[in-house]
């Protein structure tokens, strides 16, 4: 999945030994370093040769109206996608005015790594020159977990084999609006063509520029964005370190500031120039108050000092692994891939302070910056097990988009709160309602989210102040959404059905009870009248201000439990299976093993009437509710579900096979699930959805952990009840992980033979292990046998399996692939057997 002689493994960094600018675009993803607020990619420092110059603030948009080619009542109107930032990575270097140039550049020794216990990103490299001389360069880049706006560049530069001019030209640019004198055109790794994760491109000038100054070598840019209003300044200091005599030059106008460093420089005689970098944003504050906030972000740096900065960032980082790390013994690749996915997350995360996840979080451009519900059901599980405040701060940023959530579910005319598919300012950006705004399972996964929170952490303030509000407007739009239906048997008996509504698979469309919107609703439900339930007995006070600030009738609980406990739940009795929706299952299959591999994903190359009329999936939907909601299942309907819908996943979508590798586990798919993670962990290094280059695949990353922890590691906590089902792959001789619950971390480590737990806190937790209970005391430890590592299956499900089953009204099954040839196609039936043929 990766070249190892180029990047060779480390458990703790990730090394390379050769540059190419062929794949530049993946490579500017896999070197990004960022907080989660700031982000920068992983461009070369020379500002030239790159995929996408892209430098990334969350939140930071542009807006524009959606042209819909046919207008409908309800359709979104105004879309949001985020702006490439003034780029302030640019440090050239001249040596006899001869620039470093990668395309005709003698380079040797070459060495880029992202060290991820220092969070640090470095090159090393020696260069000689046309006239023979040797320069050695070493290059740094940080932006500070610690500092949320600050980042930090420093190149040192020694020429080694004779004197020479050396000149180091750093720059801030503004790429949104334009290039800088170099022009050119992205490398060959754009794809062209359609494809619609990648970002709007807007034809107007976006950055409009405010402020501008020098002042000795400080610089400062600013602006104020066209359509959203949003404001930026950009200011950056300079530290000039070396024996050589040199002297400075710069430049400021609208769009770029220079500062130049001209050196006479001697041999093996060191230079070294540090750039300080401060980015702040705003909603409404004016953009000369940012260049302040800039000015006295760079003034408390420079008082603290260079060095310190770096000290602090492998401080902070420390303190993260402490808590975070997954330990794969004896597989260093593996523990690499998984490293570098848990340090994404913390890229993405750490610092977004109330902002939500991004797809790539700050690392790209891809699917417009935008927040999706893989937030709360990918991301959010790893932020909640291992720093739970970061997990407040991002159901904080639901809570923030109540009101308009609000008025986007009075648009569609129901009651309570809709959250947005996609968006950056809480309105609905997604111009495709069918796989978007049909999508009405993100309330669902929202307070998912947030009961998990509120389960693991005990921080009930946080419910009974914010979080109530969530649990209750979303509650309100199922029982609007919804409606009953009463059977006409000796018996009467009502359901609760939920019609025209987007599961998780987007290659199956606005249907009728889709399996886990139903299931997922039914757990709203029930979280929320629960939650006013327990406000009323414990904290009365809150409850009455509750009461008051949303008009809740007493009523309303009620009515939620009597909706939940009538939900609709889809089942095949001839088939033993659950069906996806009401009527998946008279869809005819896709034969995805007989599908050529470059009609994949088929999402590039079928129309979506194509694909809505097969039993295709583009990701896990039933599969995922058996895990999320996994003991409202059976461990033989679990099994049956998993093999029917297995074949029929596609895995064309990257938050597929940490799910499936979850379900396989469970069930005994021991080698099959082993096969998904290694997918799941190798999504972006390994570029194998060919389109790494837009930006980190956040969610899997976050899936990688959940995988790791709930599908290996076995880890549970419905209803609050933490437990334990270890199945650990037949090639691993042990997995450790840590768990936060209620203030205590555990530290787990599962082998072949036992579990053990290690509690550091101030509380006795209690857990079960395969139906027993136990309970480890606050810092002491627990070990207990494991019997086995669950059952197992060799192989994997196949369409095959599936051929002979019959549906209820006793059709046979059958699969095809779309036909994909210019000629008409004959259709004949083979009245033996009652299969229809195209011949």
């Amino acid at each position: 999945m990766i070249d190892r002689d180029r990047f060779p493994v480390d458990p703790w960094r990730l090394v390379e030994r050769e540059f190419s600018l062929a794949d530049a675009g993946v490579t500017e993803t896999l070197f990004a370093v960022g907080n989660g607020y700031l982000g920068l990619r992983g461009n070369l420092p020379e500002g030239r040769h790159a995929h996408e110059h892209g430098t990334f603030i969350n939140g930071f948009h542009e807006i524009f109206p959606i042209r819909h080619a046919e207008q409908a009542y309800g359709f979104a109107e105004v879309g949001q996608t985020i702006i490439n930032a003034p780029d302030a990575k640019i440090m050239r270097v001249y040596v006899d005015d001869e620039p470093l140039s990668f395309d005709v550049a003698d380079v040797r020794d070459y060495e880029r790594v992202l060290d991820m216990r220092d969070g640090v990103l470095r090159r090393s490299l020696l260069w000689v020159t046309p006239s023979g001389k040797e320069v050695r360069i070493e290059f740094e880049r940080l932006v500070s977990f610690e500092e949320k706006h600050l980042a930090i560049m420093r190149v040192k530069v020694v020429v080694l084999n004779d004197d020479a001019p050396v000149t180091v030209s750093c720059q801030i640019i503004n790429r949104q609006d334009g290039e800088d004198v170099y022009g050119g055109s992205p490398v060959a790794t754009k794809r062209s063509g359609f494809d619609p994760r990648k970002t709007e491109k807007f034809h107007e000038r976006v950055l409009q520029p405010q402020e501008f100054w020098q002042d000795d070598l400080r610089s400062a840019l600013s602006y104020r964005v066209t359509q959203s209003g949003m404001t930026l300044a950009v200011a950056a200091d300079h530290v000039v370190e070396t024996d050589n005599e040199y002297s400075a030059r710069r430049l400021i106008e609208g769009d770029i500031a220079k500062n130049v460093f001209r050196v006479q420089a001697k041999a093996g005689v060191p230079i070294t120039v540090t750039k300080l970098v401060s980015y702040h944003t705003s909603r409404g504050v004016p953009a000369r108050e940012l260049v302040d906030r800039c000015r006295r972000t760079l003034d408390r740096a420079l008082a603290v000092g260079i060095d310190e900065h770096f000290r602090r960032q492998r401080a902070w980082l420390d303190e993260f692994w402490a808590r975070s790390d997954v330990r794969i013994a004896g597989h260093d690749s593996l523990q690499q891939a998984t490293r570098w996915c848990l340090f994404q997350l913390a890229q993405a995360t750490a610092r977004a302070d109330g902002q939500g996840v991004p797809a790539k979080g700050v690392t790209g451009s891809g699917y417009s910056g935008h927040y999706f519900w893989d937030t709360e059901i990918y991301v959010l599980p790893f932020l909640t097990y291992t720093t739970p405040l970061w997990a407040r701060n991002a159901l904080r940023m639901r809570y923030l988009m109540l009101p308009a959530a609000r008025r986007r579910a009075f648009q569609l005319n129901e009651a309570g709160a809709l959250f947005p598919w996609r968006t950056i300012s809480g309105e609905e950006a997604s111009a495709y309602y069918a796989a978007g705004t049909a999508q009405y399972h993100i309330n669902a996964d929202v307070s998912f989210a947030l009961a998990k929170y509120v389960r693991s952490t005990g921080d009930t303030e946080f419910l009974h102040r914010e979080g109530v509000d969530i649990a209750v407007e979303t509650a309100r739009l199922w029982t609007t959404l919804g409606f009953w239906r009463t059977s006409d048997g000796s018996t009467e008996v009502e359901t609760f059905h939920i019609h025209g509504v987007t599961g998780p698979d987007e290659y199956t469309t606005v249907v009728n009870d889709n399996l886990f919107t139903n299931v997922m609703a039914r757990f709203n439900l029930r979280f929320a009248a629960r939650t006013v339930r327990d406000m009323a007995d414990t904290d009365p006070e809150a409850y009455r201000v509750m009461v008051d600030r949303l008009a809740l009738d007493p009523e309303e609980p009620e009515a939620w439990e009597r909706a939940a406990e009538a939900m609709h739940i889809p089942y095949s009795a001839a088939l033993g299976i659950h069906p996806q929706d009401a009527v998946f299952l008279e869809r005819e299959i896709w034969d995805l093993e007989h599908t050529p591999p470059d009609k994949r994903p088929l999402l590039l190359h079928f129309h979506p009437l194509v694909i809505y009329r097969y039993q295709v999936l583009k990701q896990a939907d039933v599969v995922l509710a058996l895990f999320l909601q996994g003991n409202h299942f059976t461990d033989d309907e679990k099994l049956a579900d998993f093999e029917y819908y297995d074949p029929l996943t596609t895995g064309d979508s990257t938050l597929s096979a940490v799910v499936q590798s979850i379900l396989a586990a469970e069930v005994g798919y021991q080698d099959l699930a082993l096969d998904y993670f290694r997918q799941s962990a190798f999504v972006d290094l390994g570029d194998l959805h060919h389109n790494a280059q837009d930006g980190v695949h956040v969610a899997s990353a976050g899936g990688v952990w959940t995988a790791l922890v709930s599908g290996f590691g076995g880890m549970r906590d419905h209803f609050g009840e933490l437990t334990f089902d270890p199945r650990l792959p037949a090639s691993w001789d042990e997995l450790a992980y840590n768990v936060h619950w209620h203030g205590t971390r555990l530290e787990v480590t599962v082998t072949r033979t036992e579990l053990r737990i290690v509690a550091t806190g101030d509380e006795a937790v209690r857990f079960g292990v395969r139906g027993v209970p136990y309970t480890v005391e606050a810092g002491s430890d627990i070990v207990v046998p494991l019997a086995h590592q669950g059952p197992k299956i060799p192989g994997r499900p196949t369409i095959r399996q599936l051929e002979d089953a019959r549906r209820e009204d006793g059709t046979l099954l059958s699969a095809s692939v779309p036909t994909v040839t210019a000629t008409i196609p004959i259709i004949t039936e083979d009245f033996e057997s009652g299969a229809t043929i195209a011949g």
